[in-house]
């Protein structure tokens, strides 16, 4: 096998390899001999079948065999004599004339087919000593807590049947039965029986709730109403509705008791265990938002300090899956680029743009966890799987199966694992000074929050499956 460096353009290679027909046939000898125990052919003792008979039966599906293992050996001879470290899987390029190959397949002429590769940048990773970053901290307040519980308290609280005769006030709730209709046709999603509606909770769409204000049990009511023009489903949007409403039942709250039987309810021993309980639900939670902020501008800081040439085949299959996700989100939401105040090519730059920097951040992050020898071991991906699978009730074993037998899946599952690691170990070389901040302060920016993710979403799989 000659194997020929043809290219070398940037983190682009091409070989052109070549197997001399006499090799060709040396290897189909080969593998016949191999298999000629092994068949059973009408007339023919087992082992006695002529290797000539057995080329004439299973010549050609034996040389694809052998083609295939030869791309294979050409691969890895490529890989591991020039010690590349390969973006993508390699392209193989067989000749297009067919006669070439045909002849090739004969084992009666050479085969040459080429090899396309995709290399990874080379890169030093930078000194981060002279960065520094600020951790928003914030610490739930007794009046938090306190509203929290009340909600919660809010949410539960009793509700007593009025007596015979009196009408719905404002915190009441209502038992009814609803048909919707939109010039005169009724519509999906617009009818429900015994519905639960407290007046004045804002819960139903603006105007719904006024006009039942002053209603009796049994009493049947025509309510017109708006759909807002934000409406979720696209079809109802903006549309005007009739309801035809029926009262089944009126209830009044009961008293808003706040103490240790409320906390009971929650599995708590106490009033005070409760709270307890609330302030560290609200502190694991600000605490994820603090640390969302803060990944955000390690990122930023990383992709300042790094400039290289990327594979650009990782950046196209990048860019094609954000797009996908923008086309979808736009069709979702029956929205166009021109509502969106920009047009379809500047926003493929835009997300051009962002795909680059997913790409770079990711074999930033990827090759500073090699650097540091980082793992993740298979017991954290079990816990993680266990995590996911509690999110599918009913259909535990179902979803434990299929992770089990798709490693991809797993991978997908691996990579944040890898990726949280990278960052922790990032953090801890440069400077972080806490600094304490208000609620609202810690959730002003939720659009960096959000950057974060998508930045996150492909900056491991670049370190953990690359096939090299």
């Amino acid at each position: 096998m000659q194997v020929t460096e043809t290219k070398s353009d940037g983190l682009k290679r091409e070989f052109q390899v070549v197997l001399p027909a006499a090799e060709l046939e040396s290897r189909l000898a080969t593998e016949l001999d191999g298999i000629k125990g092994k068949v059973q052919l009408k007339g023919f003792r087992p082992g006695k079948v002529p290797v000539a008979h057995l080329r004439k039966v299973y010549g050609r599906s034996v040389m694809a065999d052998v083609v295939q293992n030869a791309v294979n050996e050409a691969n890895q001879k490529i890989v591991e004599d020039n010690k590349l470290k390969l973006a993508l899987e390699p392209q193989v390029q067989m000749p297009e004339d067919k006669d070439e190959i045909e002849k090739a397949l004969d084992a009666k002429a050479d085969l040459s087919f080429k090899i396309a590769l995709e290399v990874m940048p080379s890169f030093d990773l930078v000194d981060l000593s002279d960065v520094s970053l600020t951790k928003q901290v914030v610490t739930p307040s007794d009046e938090e807590i306190n509203a929290t519980i009340e909600r919660m308290a809010s949410a539960n609280r009793p509700f007593h049947d009025r007596m015979e005769g009196q009408y719905a006030e404002t915190g009441d709730r209502v038992v009814i039965n609803f048909t919707g209709r939109i010039d005169g046709t009724p519509f999906e999603g617009g009818t429900g029986e015994d519905i639960n509606l407290d007046l004045g909770s804002g819960t139903f769409i603006p105007g719904f709730e006024d006009q039942l204000l002053g209603v009796h049990v049994g009493d049947e009511r025509l309510v017109k109403v708006t759909f807002p023009e934000s409406y979720g489903a696209e079809h109802l949007a903006g549309k005007e509705a009739e309801f035809d409403v029926t009262v089944k039942a009126i209830k009044y709250p009961g008293e808003l008791a706040i103490d240790d039987e409320l906390a009971k309810t929650f599995g708590m021993d106490s009033l005070d265990a409760l709270k307890d309980a609330v302030r560290d639900t609200m502190g694991r939670e600000y605490e994820a938002a603090s640390r969302q902020k803060l990944k955000k501008g390690l990122l930023d800081a990383l992709d300042s300090r790094y400039s290289f040439e990327l594979p650009p085949s990782l950046v196209h299959q990048e860019f094609a899956a954000v797009w996908a996700q923008v086309e979808q989100d736009l069709k979702n939401r029956g929205k166009t680029f021109e509502d969106e105040d920009t047009t379809e090519e500047k926003a493929r730059q835009e997300y051009r743009r962002i795909a680059e920097r997913r790409v770079r951040l990711g074999l930033v992050l990827a090759q500073a966890g090699e650097s540091a020898d980082i793992k993740v071991s298979d017991d954290e991906v079990n816990q993680a799987l266990i995590a996911r699978v509690r999110q599918f009730p009913g259909q535990e074993q179902q979803v434990w199966d299929f992770y089990r037998k798709t490693p991809q899946a797993l991978a997908e599952l691996r990579a944040p694992l890898f990726e949280e690691k990278v960052v922790d170990h990032v953090l801890g070389q440069v400077k972080l000074v806490e600094e304490p901040v208000s609620k609202e302060a810690l959730f002003a920016d939720e659009d960096d929050a959000e950057e974060t993710k998508a930045d996150s979403a492909e900056a491991a799989p670049a370190g953990e499956s690359n096939p090299a």
